[in-house]
This record gives structure tokens, sequence and C-alpha cells, in this order.
């Protein structure tokens, strides 16, 4: 297993060695032992599955610090562009994003601390994305910034013009706009 540091500080990208014969393929795709060495490990409290359409997008989504939810994500069918965007106040990646292609093919994860945004897009129809979390969802302390908010810049695979955003999603205040509502998460926290 590689691990390998994102931009962005508490979010790594995480290749599994696999295995493969005449029988199948094996592969490990999550490691608290690993994740520990990092100092990224959490209590897995839930674990979700989604099943999206070519250009759904979801997120950017996160939650309350303390406790905040830490995410580790996979693809197990189809592919996504996994996107990690620092929405910490006061960290010096403060506004940046960074993402990974989780697809079936190279099987790579990501990992979030909690604090950090999440979203994904996905890439083909069917996408499945699978997430283990550290936290159970509360939605009293969930949140989301428009993943559509220019001044982010996200460079996607999909034209806009074919994304599909929930309506609470798209709907979702600018990062500009939640800094004012004093949503965020702090750095420090």
């Amino acid at each position: 297993m590689e691990i390998r540091p994102l931009a962005i500080a508490g979010a790594f990208e995480i290749t599994p060695r696999v295995w493969s014969d005449d029988r199948g393929t094996f592969l490990e795709w999550y490691r608290a032992d690993r994740l520990a060495e990092l100092g990224a490990s959490f209590e897995l409290q839930q674990a979700n599955t989604s099943v999206s359409r070519r250009g759904v997008v979801r997120g950017i989504h996160f939650a309350d610090t303390p406790p905040g939810q830490a995410k580790h994500v996979t693809v197990t069918y189809g592919s996504a562009l996994d996107i990690v965007v620092d929405i910490r106040v006061g960290s010096p990646t403060f506004g940046r994003w960074d993402s990974v292609l989780l697809d079936a093919i190279d099987h790579r994860a990501i990992y979030l601390a909690a604090g950090l945004g999440h979203a994904f897009v996905a890439l083909e129809d069917d996408t499945v994305v699978s997430y283990l979390v550290s936290d159970v969802y509360r939605p009293e302390r969930e949140h989301a910034i428009s993943p559509l908010d220019p001044a982010l810049g996200f460079t996607l695979p999909i034209p806009s013009s074919e994304l599909v955003v929930s309506a609470k999603d798209a709907a979702a205040p600018t990062l500009a706009e939640a800094l004012e509502r004093g949503i965020l998460p702090r750095w420090e926290s």
C-alpha cells in the first residue's frame, strides 16, 4: 500500500497493492495501522455507499467540528473524481482543493481528516462510491458549500452543462458566504 499526502494537510491518496490471478482480484483498501502511522486514524462509526450516474456531483459536504467527520473513500464500480477542499479557517491552504481519480481499475482511496470539505463527480453511469466515516450522520451538524462556487475554480472532466447537482447542494452558500456565516471549521479544531 502506497500512501501519498495531497496538497491539503490531513488528506492522503491511498494506492493499494492488487493481487490478481485466474480467480479475480484481491486488495486491502483500508488499513487502520497504516493511517495511524500518519496520525490519520479514526474510529469507524458508519459506512455509506452511493450509486450515481455520469455527471452527478455530490458535495461539498462537511460536519461541525469537533467532532467533525473523517472519511475514507473508494470506488468499487465505475469512476469518480474525488475532491478535498480545505475549508478550515486559519489553515495555510484555506480555499485550496486537490483531487484523486478513484476507479475500479486502480482501486485508489482517499482519506480526509475531519474539518475538510468533500465532494465527488461521477465519471460513469452506475458509479459506486463507498466510504467509511468517523461519526454517524447527524443532519443538524451537517453543512454544504456549493460545488458550483466559481471562486474555487474546480477543473472537472465533464462539461458544466452535463453536471447534475442536487437542489440542496446548488443552493448551498459559496465558500465566502459560509465564512461570513461562521459555519466553517477552524484549523486549530
